[in-house]
């Protein structure tokens, strides 16, 4: 590999604002960092580059520790967004500035420059100097100079940037025929998408400092894994769906999922439907995909070859509930179709319309919505407005419903609704926060937030598993959980027996890591520590500010009394992970 990143972090405040990040680019790949700003995605190139030190982790070129490796020994060449040229020497002195650096006799110097001026197409301007040049020619030379000493990396930092759109175009069809040509190793950071579609051969995709998702364009796009890079590669309508035996249910229609198994249970996900997979028809009958509902066209924009829709979704029982629906966010659709599509129904604002899906995209998150519980209504709806559910469920793009339940906690009570807990259920947290947990967790709860009064965003997410049983489950909701926060990661493993249990701890940790990277791409920490759960736990949380847990369980047996006092102080914000053991 040409570069590896390991558990890559680097802080700033206090703040991670790269987190544990790990990475492996192949020789002589094209790999794009794609992400909003302020992700991330141009202080990893810096620290790639060594012009920023990591806090933790390893970065290693061609199987090279380079970590502690000063910028000028790591064999890379950096193109910046602003060019860097120098402004007094002319293009020929530019190009040769590290050669001469590196006291290359000045016939080489002559050969190498002309045959980079070549690659940039360039030539003949080896006396200009930047001033006299257009800003898509700097940027040809900044390309060319750092190419000079032959680095083995090239790491662009968004060079197109201050580009119009048309040399932006030409300029990068060059780059990368030029690395085509010397097959080097590249990295481009950007936050085009349309840029990391053109040249990518692979997409590393960053947000709050932790990398989401890696592959090839087409694969991300056409089947992503978490709310963000659907959402951010593209338009795409999140809707609350439900899986069933027969396959994906989205209002009224019931669509085969491609991943799907028998004997299924029936519960609530978060289905992916692009923009150009809505039809739309004067009626039910003229579709010629699954009929999902009817709605009424809000607005309809022409932008040349397609045009851009929305259509808000008729009221009512085949009505499908929209992702987007909690809050000021308009629940509805957007619809792209071709110009052959609307020459054969053309729509206008206010016409009524029956509305179509030909594809469906199930993601595979634990966490589909958040249902705020509590003894009555207006106790929910001041629990829904809590910072920390209001952030999560806004980052994740997701709804709060509402639950009330006079017998909450109360042993032997029956739920005053029949219907079964949908999403992810939060209750405020405080006194008798255990005998409530334990209530709702028998009464089919699956994921259990327990919510003090006025939490924030944490810092650091622990995470800890009680039985084998649900450490799967665990990892897949702390993932879920974690690609919408700007905190850190830790699995504590926690053993009774003192040290003699240390070789199997550690080997636990090592497997929990293992399956965390590989399966549900969350990448963390790992701890040991011996003792009782509950106690090791609270002390683990106490020893900072700004801290969650996650926790998984399986058996339910004194489970108020074993944790009684770490739940019943509402100090901290509580997830809790239930799957009974087979």
């Amino acid at each position: 590999m040409s570069i590896t990143l390991d558990q890559v972090t680097k802080y700033y405040s206090g703040a991670p604002v790269v987190n544990d990040v790990s990475l492996e680019i192949g020789d002589g790949e094209f790999f794009v960092l794609l992400g909003p700003s302020g992700s991330g995605k141009s202080t990893l190139l810096r620290a790639i580059a060594g012009l920023a030190a990591v806090d933790h982790g390893r970065i290693a070129l061609h199987g090279h520790d380079v970590t502690h490796v000063a910028a000028r020994k790591r064999g890379v060449g950096l193109v910046f967004q602003n060019y860097a040229l120098f402004r007094h020497m002319t293009v020929a002195d530019n190009i040769e500035f590290a050669l001469r650096v590196r006291r290359m006799r000045a016939r080489k110097r002559r050969a190498r420059r002309q045959e980079l001026l070549r690659l940039v197409a360039l030539e003949g301007l080896d006396d200009r100097l930047p001033a006299e040049l257009s800003g898509g020619q700097q940027q040809r030379v900044a390309v060319a100079r750092a190419l000079a000493h032959k680095p083995e990396v090239l790491l662009l930092d968004e060079p197109f940037g201050a580009l119009d759109a048309k040399i932006r175009e030409e300029l990068r069809r060059t780059i990368r025929q030029v690395q085509r040509e010397l097959g080097i190793t590249t990295v481009l950071v950007t936050h085009d998408q349309e840029e990391a579609f053109a040249m990518a051969d692979r997409i590393g995709i960053m947000n709050l400092g932790r990398l989401l998702e890696m592959g090839a364009p087409h694969e991300l796009y056409s089947r992503p894994q978490t709310r963000f890079v659907a959402t951010f590669l593209g338009a795409a309508n999140l809707i609350l769906a439900r899986r069933t035996p027969d396959g994906i249910q989205v209002g009224a229609a019931t669509v085969p999922a491609a991943d799907q198994r028998a004997g299924t249970s029936e519960h609530e996900v978060v289905a992916v439907v692009r923009p150009e997979e809505i039809e739309l028809a004067a009626a039910r009958e003229a579709l010629t995909s699954g009929f999902v509902a009817r709605g009424t066209v809000d607005e309809v924009m022409f932008s040349g070859a397609l045009e851009s829709i929305r259509v808000r979704m008729t009221e009512g029982a085949d009505a499908p509930p929209l992702a987007y629906s909690n809050g000021d966010v308009t629940p509805s659709l957007q619809v792209t179709r071709t110009q052959p599509e609307q020459r054969s129904f053309g729509v206008r604002p206010g016409q009524s319309v029956a509305i179509g899906v030909r594809r469906v995209h199930v993601l595979p998150t634990p966490l589909s919505s958040f249902t705020a519980c509590a003894p009555s209504i207006a106790q929910a709806e001041g629990l829904s407005r809590e910072p920390l559910l209001a952030e999560l469920a806004a980052r994740m793009k997701t709804r709060i419903a509402m639950r009330a339940e006079s017998g909450l906690g109360v042993a032997d009570a029956a739920c005053d609704d029949a219907t079964p807990f949908v999403g992810t259920t939060v209750i405020a947290a405080g006194p008798h926060t255990a005998q409530r947990c334990e209530w709702l967790l028998r009464h089919g709860v699956k994921e259990l937030l327990a919510l003090p009064p006025g939490a924030r965003a944490p810092q650091r997410v622990l995470i800890h598993w009680l039985a084998e049983p649900v450490r799967s489950a665990t990892l897949a909701v702390s993932a879920s959980v974690l690609r919408h926060l700007a905190a850190e990661a830790v699995y504590v493993g926690i053993y009774p027996g003192g040290a003699a249990q240390r070789p199997r701890g550690l080997r636990a940790l090592l497997d929990a890591r293992s399956e965390a990277q590989a399966v549900h791409g969350l990448e963390m920490r790992t701890e040991l520590r011996f003792g009782d759960p509950a106690q090791e736990l609270a002390r683990r949380l106490a020893e900072a500010p700004a801290q969650m847990l996650i926790l998984g369980v399986s058996d339910l047996g004194r489970f108020a009394e074993r944790f009684g006092t770490l739940l019943d102080r509402g100090r901290w914000p509580i997830l809790l992970v239930h799957r009974s053991a087979p």
